[in-house]
Parts: C-alpha cells; sequence; structure tokens
C-alpha cells in the first residue's frame, strides 16, 4: 500500500534527480556548427571504439596510457577526428597528472565550454573544426599562459616534424 509519506518522498528524490541532471550529463553540441561533420554511422567507421568515446562521446583514457604521453619530437599534436593541427610540440610540458598537457593550443585551433559532468564544474576543449572532445584546460599550468590544457592521446595524432 502507498502511504502518504512514501508519495511525497518519491516525489521529492524525483524532483531532486531532475535538478541535478546537469550535474552528470554532459551538453550536447549538436545545434553548433563546425566545418567538419559525419553521421554517428561514419564516425564509428572513422575511428576505433576507444577514439570515438573520446571523441564523440567525452569519455576519457586511462592515466598514463597514452603513447602520446612520451612523446618528445619537435612536431604538431592534431585531432584524430578531422585532423586540424592543435597543439605545437614546443608548448607540450611534462605535468605529471598521466596526460599529455600543453600551455597553450595553435591560435583558433580548440574551443570551450562549460563541462558540468561528475559534480564539478570544468572547461573542456574541443576540437574547433570538427567539435571532437579532446579533455580540459586548467589554470594551474606552467607560464607563460598559467594554463594546463589537459588533451586525451587517444583524441590526437602526432606528426613530427622533418629537417
Amino acid at each position: 500500500m502507498t502511504t502518504r509519506r512514501f508519495f511525497l518522498t518519491s516525489v521529492a528524490g524525483g524532483a531532486a534527480l531532475a535538478a541535478a541532471a546537469p550535474w552528470w550529463s554532459r551538453p550536447s553540441r549538436a545545434a553548433e556548427k563546425f566545418a567538419v561533420t559525419h553521421t554517428d554511422a561514419d564516425w564509428r567507421k572513422l575511428l576505433t571504439p576507444a577514439q570515438y568515446g573520446i571523441l564523440r562521446e567525452g569519455g576519457t583514457e586511462r592515466a598514463f596510457s597514452s603513447p602520446l604521453l612520451n612523446e618528445h619530437r619537435n612536431g604538431v599534436f592534431a585531432c584524430a577526428g578531422c585532423d586540424l593541427a592543435l597543439f605545437s610540440s614546443k608548448t607540450k610540458f611534462e605535468s605529471g597528472t598521466g596526460w599529455p598537457s600543453f600551455w597553450a593550443p595553435l591560435q583558433n585551433a580548440v574551443a570551450t565550454s562549460r563541462d558540468l559532468t561528475y559534480g564539478m564544474v570544468r572547461t573542456e576543449v574541443h576540437c574547433s573544426r570538427c567539435g571532437g572532445h579532446l579533455g580540459h584546460v586548467f589554470d594551474d599550468g606552467p607560464q607563460p599562459t598559467g594554463l594546463r590544457y589537459c588533451m586525451d592521446g587517444l583524441a590526437l595524432t602526432f606528426k613530427p616534424m622533418t629537417s
């Protein structure tokens, strides 16, 4: 038998969950226009399952698992989704976090948005050409910017500079 207390508690709990929904959901960029677009099926064909999970669903890779973490050659890090050059190796630094980190992106390469997932307020970084999720930016990086662009290595490719 449903009691009045059970009913009111259930309604209040449901309202609290509905109000908290932004805290665990990622805002969609579906309404944004990007120069490179594909259907969901095409993205799945173009990317590995792990890349799709990061670039298209906002996931992350396990810390210290990216081969790009230890990439120290001179070159450019590009978006794995659309090949846009994003970061110069000259701005890469060892942050100790387990993800490739940079103190600045290339001009007009990335865009940011507010990310409220997992009960945190963070700044998400995404590719300005395809909208792919790359990681997050924090204000605890080195000078000259004081920023740490903490990027998922699977969202990136590396192109070494040839002499």
